[in-house]
């Protein structure tokens, strides 16, 4: 799947790598697409309830790839 941005936040625990992806979403257009990065335990949790919190889509979640791989589109 294509996607507009990315985001390489391996290395980063909780909260990081939501935090991170707030701010890489806030400056992308609607609809765009981030691929997110991950290798926190607890992004398997927190990434799908921060989409559904800020009203961004989860495209993909493959947590079965080190690291996660997650495709957010932009709400």
């Amino acid at each position: 799947m294509d996607y507009d941005a990315d985001l390489d936040a391996t290395g980063l625990l909780c909260p990081l790598p939501v935090l991170k992806a707030r701010k890489r979403l806030a400056a992308l257009a609607p609809g765009a697409v981030l691929r997110m990065l991950a290798d926190d335990p607890a992004a398997i949790i927190d990434v799908p309830h921060f989409c559904a919190e800020q009203g961004h889509d989860l495209l993909r979640a493959d947590t079965s790839a080190s690291p996660q791989i997650y495709l957010i589109r932009r709400g």
